[in-house]
Formats: structure tokens, C-alpha cells, sequence
């Protein structure tokens, strides 16, 4: 049994300071690898306001990061990758069904639900139905013919039943059996994906990897969920699955947290007890050098993605940052409160508001459709950033 390290307290302001730290706001990485070895995902949304949403997630975490670069890393830049050349995939995450880019030590953890998927009723994912059945052999030679398809490429008009977006059969078939891990996409054409077989698209030893016991998936789960957002609310299970790994972190007057222990460093915290001198030997070393290095330059204003690993969960979001943020893309016009895609803005240990903006391709501008900062803040550096960053002109 392993006895969990004691809580320390910490403010609201240090626990902001340790988010920016460990989510690599504060010094992005070198390179995509290195932020998705450390993230362990990416999450990969299709919608185009200003930007899709893994762009603007990596835009603030990866040095010299241009539009794009996140899918030519997983696919490879004028043609397709070999199997053997590629370093990560796309597929959804086993417990919320999001799509995401994940590195190659996820594909064995995914084995389970893609199986648990072809037994259940769901016109999306679940099992085939006899139509689609029967398009399984027509659409595996097409591929082995030709190499990566995209669903249009499949002769058939009839439409799929109870399926989101009116899809058509080979779509929505070629959908199913992606979810299975019976293809994979293997290329992009903007959103239109290409499927081809998982031989082609994950390299061999990848596909060789023993299937993990139970405990040993939902160990990589809990762990994944903390090194996407690195200070979480973990649920019961989770904990138990992670407790050798993790340190309590208690918010004063707010809710219990839980960081990975290879992380309290990044923390400033005040003179070490015997608890934090255990825990982490070098710690006044570390903040030290963290303290120098950060106050020397302030910190620019940032525009964060909706789903940025930095406000994805509301309850830590309004803990940590008392900033009650809801992505509002499907929430209806008049309801709204931001805007459709409004994005964030992070001031130094503040979000100090949100930006609403939108690029206008055609005339190669980015327009604000709304914006409300609070007193003292100014946003116009980070819109120019962000338009600089997709090419237009405000």
C-alpha cells in the first residue's frame, strides 16, 4: 500500500504560476515531440474560426510553431509518411471519444475499447450494421489497390441511418471501422480524412506491443489525464491507479489537487519543511532559478485555445484562475456570453478577459468580433501575434 505524501497549501497565485511552468507557457518547447512526449496528446478539433484548435494549442507551447505543423509531424509534408518513419497517430481517447494526436505508447492502451466498440449500438461507432457489412471487403480492396482513401473515393449513394451529418454509407462505414482500429487515417486533405490499413500507418514494432492487463490501461489513463493538464481533480479510481506518482496539492480555501511529483519544482513555495524537503531536495534551487529567470521580462499576453489544457476543466479553471469560462461554439447565438470562439487572454498569473475573433480569408484579415479585457490590460500585441501566425493582417 503506498502511503500518499501530506498536502501542502499553496495560493491561488502560486498554483497559477506552477499551471504556466508546467504547461510550457512559460518556455516552449523545442519541437512538437517534445511537447506531446510531455502532454501525452493533442486534442484535434476540425472547426476553422480562427484557427483550429490544436494549432492554437501548440502555437503557445512550441517555438517557431507555424499553422499546420502538428499534422505535417503526424502525416508527413508533401506525401505520406511510411509506416516505419511515423511517430504518432490519430485516434480518440478512450474515455471521452475526443479525437487527438497521440505518440506511439498509447496504441496498446486503446486495444480494449476498440473492441468493447464493435459489440455496442451506436450508429457513430459502434457495430456495423449488415449494410455496412457488406462494404468491409469492397472498401479493404480499394485501399490495398490504390493506398489511402478517403470515403468519396467509394462508389456508393446510399446514406447512412441515424448518423450525424446526414453521412453517407461508405463515410460513415469507414468511420466504424477507424473507431475499431481496423483502418486508420494515414493522410489529410484540409478535414477530409484518408484512411488506410494500420500495417501502413503504424510501424511494426508498434503493432507488436502486448495488450496490457486492465489495471495497467486505466494506470496510463489517469496518468495521461495529469500530464495533459498537470494539476487535476482526480476521481477515486484514478487516484489509487496513480498514488506513487502524484503529490496532494491543497488550495487555500479551494479544492483538493493532485500533481505529478516530478513536478513540484515548478512550484514556489515558501520555506521547505521536512515533508517538501523529502518530496523534492531541490526545490529552493529550482525555484530560485525560476524566479530569476521570470522576472527579468514580463510576460506577454497570451490568446489560449478553448480547449487549452490550461482551462479544460471549469472546476480547476474557476479554483485556480476565479475564471468561469464555457466554450460557447454550440451554445445557442442568444445565449452566449463570450462570443463564438472566444478565446482567452492570459496576462502574466490573470485571465483577464477574452477576445472573440475571426479570419476573414478572403480579404486576409483577422477581425475582432468582440473583445472585453479587464482595466489595465491591453490585448492588440497577442491579436497581431495570432494574425501574424495565420497569415492576415488586422
Amino acid at each position: 500500500m503506498v502511503i500518499l505524501p501530506p498536502a501542502f497549501k499553496v495560493t491561488a497565485a502560486v498554483a497559477r504560476q506552477f499551471m504556466r511552468r508546467a504547461l510550457l507557457l512559460d518556455a516552449p518547447a523545442p519541437d512538437i515531440a517534445t511537447a506531446l512526449n510531455h502532454h501525452g496528446f493533442v486534442q484535434i478539433d476540425p472547426i476553422n474560426v480562427c484557427g483550429r484548435m490544436h494549432d492554437l494549442i501548440l502555437r503557445n507551447r512550441v517555438a517557431n510553431y507555424q499553422e499546420g505543423d502538428l499534422m505535417r509531424h503526424v502525416h508527413g509534408v508533401k506525401q505520406t509518411l511510411p509506416a516505419e518513419s511515423r511517430v504518432a497517430f490519430e485516434h480518440h481517447q478512450p474515455a471521452t471519444g475526443n479525437l487527438a494526436v497521440f505518440t506511439h505508447d498509447a496504441w496498446p492502451h486503446l486495444q480494449a475499447v476498440m473492441r468493447a466498440r464493435t459489440r455496442h449500438k451506436s450508429a457513430w461507432s459502434g457495430r456495423l450494421t449488415k449494410a455496412q457489412q457488406e462494404l468491409i471487403a469492397p472498401i479493404f480492396d480499394a485501399i490495398r489497390e490504390t493506398g489511402p482513401l478517403s470515403s468519396d473515393a467509394i462508389t456508393d449513394n446510399r446514406r447512412a441511418k441515424r448518423v450525424w451529418g446526414m453521412a453517407t454509407l461508405p463515410k460513415s462505414t469507414m468511420q466504424k471501422l477507424f473507431f475499431h482500429g481496423r483502418l486508420m487515417i494515414a493522410q489529410r486533405q484540409g478535414i477530409r480524412r484518408l484512411y488506410d490499413l494500420p500495417e501502413r500507418v503504424l510501424p511494426t514494432a508498434v503493432l507488436k506491443l502486448p495488450e496490457p492487463k486492465k489495471s495497467e490501461t486505466e494506470r496510463w489513463e489517469a496518468l495521461l489525464k495529469i500530464r495533459q493538464r498537470r494539476l487535476v481533480m482526480l476521481k477515486r479510481t484514478e487516484l489509487a491507479s496513480v498514488e506513487d506518482l502524484v503529490q496532494p496539492v491543497q488550495i487555500t480555501d479551494g479544492p483538493l489537487l493532485h500533481c505529478l511529483i516530478e513536478d513540484v519544482s515548478l512550484f514556489d513555495l515558501p520555506s521547505p519543511t521536512t515533508n517538501l524537503r523529502t518530496l523534492a531536495p531541490k526545490l529552493r534551487a529550482s525555484n530560485s532559478k525560476h524566479r530569476s529567470s521570470n522576472s527579468a521580462l514580463p510576460s506577454p499576453t497570451l490568446l489560449i485555445a478553448p480547449l487549452d489544457p490550461l482551462i479544460y476543466d471549469r472546476r480547476v479553471t474557476q479554483a485556480v484562475w476565479d475564471y468561469d469560462y464555457i466554450w460557447e461554439v454550440y451554445t445557442p447565438p442568444a445565449k452566449r456570453v463570450r462570443g463564438y470562439y472566444a478565446l482567452p487572454a492570459l496576462s502574466g498569473s490573470a485571465l483577464v478577459g477574452h477576445v472573440d475573433p475571426k479570419a476573414d480569408r478572403k480579404t486576409s484579415k483577422l477581425i475582432v468580433v468582440s473583445r472585453q479585457v479587464r482595466r489595465g490590460h491591453a490585448t492588440k500585441s497577442a491579436e497581431l501575434q495570432l494574425a501574424r501566425f495565420l497569415g492576415l493582417r488586422i
